[in-house]
């Protein structure tokens, strides 16, 4: 078994975390309370580790790590966990003043177990640098492959004369010549967090763009 020092814990479980110490302060939880258990069970459950230890997310562990943002909290109580990962504090930057945007980014993460909307063609540098986890990060992958939308606005673009990157200008064709013929990634311009059940994606939800930009489109919000 491997230890739990081998599972640094991601953005989806960080920001899993903070939405409950938003919700109720550590000060009033404790590692056997309901709530502790239940993100422990949850964060089993999480398809984001290839290895799990005997003590992996235990109550306790969980525990420590929704305490430990009272550190940065500037009306906290000075006293959680010290020695917090880099990555707790950048997720802490990016939420704490936007509790609403976090609150929804944390039950769609909860609502992406129960999908089949998943793209196994993961690239893991990639996800790993999506601001809302690797859960939604292979959501939103999944929309951007899909075939039947992806080829109507390539098409579309051909046929205006637009096959080019959106942010940059990059012409495939103009630089590879007929290799780069009719070839641009899409882009999906809305976040997944904020996507109705059901809702499908539409041409207008997508960009074109090449792969330089398209990756750095995945890496900030907005």
């Amino acid at each position: 078994m491997k230890s739990n020092s081998a599972s640094p814990w991601q953005r989806d479980e960080l920001i899993l975390a903070l939405d409950l110490y938003f919700r109720h302060h550590p000060s009033t939880l404790h590692k056997d309370h309901r709530e502790i258990i239940g993100l422990s069970r949850l964060l089993n459950e999480l398809p984001i580790h290839k290895e799990r230890g005997e003590k992996f997310r235990n109550p306790a562990g969980v525990f420590k790590t929704v305490w430990t943002f009272d550190i940065y909290d500037p009306n906290g109580t000075g006293k959680g966990f010290s020695h917090p990962s880099k990555l707790s504090e950048i997720v802490w930057n990016e939420y704490a003043n936007d509790p609403a945007n976090l609150q929804l980014v944390a039950r769609r993460i909860i609502k992406g177990l129960d999908s089949d909307q998943f793209d196994s063609a993961i690239n893991n540098d990639e996800e790993i640098e999506f601001p809302e986890g690797k859960i939604l990060f292979r959501m939103h992958k999944y929309r951007e492959r899909s075939s039947k939308v992806v080829q109507q606005a390539k098409q579309e673009a051909l046929e205006n004369g637009r096959l080019h990157c959106e942010v940059c200008g990059f012409d495939f064709v103009k630089v590879y010549g007929e290799l780069g013929e009719g070839y641009i990634e899409c882009h999906h311009t809305l976040p997944i967090s904020e996507y109705e059940e059901d809702q499908k994606t539409k041409v207008e939800d997508l960009s074109l763009v090449c792969s330089n930009c398209h990756r750095m489109l995945h890496r900030r919000r907005p």
